[in-house]
């Protein structure tokens, strides 16, 4: 059945990437489409601003070339993608110790070998579990035991040692959490990814994403600074008052105005973080390499201009160095006596550019971890989002899709 004359068949609220995967599908299912975006562009947590001639992400993110939906919605080429070094460089007691991936650089294959960041028995186990999430089917990582990231390491058969020095302070800045209490089967997963794909940053920052998704879409279809206020029985409700009719709804916030307009909404936790950002008049380190550090002062930190120079202006630097919670008085002077130390800089002279903190920046991932959930809430009612899959531009992605994919069944398409 049709939709009536300027009614449309769906209403979309959230034009992050779920709502923009959603989006795009349900108008190639035949269906007519609205967007309903509350800010004043596209993107929600993935987005990029201008600040004074910087441009500056909503707390450090990197963009994976192996993701199987952006690899299908996405012309990759378009994002002018800048890539990571392979592999990171771990600040220890000992100094720097560099792990890269010999396979993409055959030149730092001395950087693996025994006695340096890992022994003899971690270098084994690691190639084991490398090759197997590498080459495996993804079915037989995704139907494991599911059990905390640590319990897997430890059954990989990886030394403490080696978990505190490297996967610990590492991973922390995947899953925003140092305990390694994450599930274990997501950590296959993302290490998968990782082996099989490139970090990279997008050449005009990573709101660059979603723009790109919405470019894709008809001109009419997202409306921005259109906040809606809440569900009803016919379809939504702006703030101004505006009641919009709609035969089914698609809630793809992040997940407090989700839980808000859909009341009595599973929602798990989500991880807090906080970015740092600092101008430099020289680069402190002059590769676009990710630096974690074994203390876990700090998530991670790079400079970010030399990943993508544009990032910066001609002559200066933009380092992002990122923490769990939020920004406390003390805080950042804490960061700058670290980076001072981790790049073996005099950090005195940095400007603070601006913090970001994002509040709902990864869902809390413990096992038993579901890796997708049905998007149905009630008749007519659907949700998508990371917080219904995986923390991840994938998990976004595919909950956008399978969400359609109900919306059109159940409107028989």
């Amino acid at each position: 059945m049709a939709a009536t004359r300027g009614v449309p068949d769906v209403l979309v609220v959230g034009g992050g990437l779920a709502g923009l995967a959603c989006a795009r599908d349900l108008l190639g299912a035949g269906l007519d489409v609205k967007v309903l975006e509350s800010s004043d562009a596209v993107g929600g947590r993935m987005r990029s601003d201008r600040h004074e001639g910087f441009v500056v992400d909503r707390g450090f993110q990197v963009f994976n070339t192996s993701y199987p939906q952006a690899r299908r919605r996405l012309p990759l080429r378009e994002l002018r993608l800048r890539p990571f070094t392979p592999g990171v460089l771990v600040h220890t007691d000992d100094g720097p110790l560099r792990f890269s991936d010999p396979t993409r650089n055959p030149r730092s294959l001395p950087d693996l070998r025994p006695g340096r960041l890992a022994g003899t028995r971690d270098l084994v186990a690691l190639a084991a579990l490398s090759a197997r999430d590498m080459l495996a089917p993804v079915r037989v990582l995704k139907h494991g035991e599911d059990r905390t990231t640590r319990t897997a390491l430890a059954s990989a058969g990886f030394s403490e040692e080696f978990v505190e020095r490297f996967f610990r302070p590492f991973l922390s800045g995947v899953f925003l959490e140092d305990e390694l209490e994450t599930s274990g089967r997501f950590f296959h997963l993302v290490w998968r990814s990782m082996l099989r794909g490139t970090l990279c940053l997008p050449g005009e920052g990573i709101g660059a994403v979603p723009r790109l998704l919405a470019g894709a879409l008809p001109g009419a279809t997202v409306s921005l600074d259109t906040p809606v206020a809440a569900l009803t029985d016919d379809g939504v409700e702006l703030a101004t008052g505006t009641e919009l009719p709609a035969r089914a709804v698609v809630v793809a916030t992040g997940p407090v105005p989700a839980a808000t307009l859909l009341p009595g909404l599973d929602v798990p936790g989500y991880r807090v973080t906080t970015t740092y950002y600092h101008a430099a008049t020289r680069s402190p380190l002059a590769e676009p390499t990710l630096l974690t550090d074994a203390r876990r002062r700090f998530l991670n930190t790079c400079v970010l201009s030399e990943v993508v120079p544009g990032y910066a202006p001609a002559g200066t630097s933009l380092v992002a160095t990122s923490v769990l919670g939020e920004d406390r008085p003390g805080r950042e002077g804490e960061i700058r006596t670290a980076l001072a130390e981790v790049y073996g800089s005099d950090t005195g002279g940095w400007d603070l550019l601006t913090v970001r903190t994002i509040p709902d920046a990864l869902p809390v991932m413990a096992p038993p971890l579901p890796l997708s959930r049905t998007s149905r809430v009630t008749p007519g009612r659907y949700v998508c989002g990371d917080h219904r899959a995986t923390g991840s531009v994938q998990g976004a992605l595919a909950s956008g899709a399978r969400a359609a994919r109900e919306v059109a069944r159940d409107l028989g398409r």
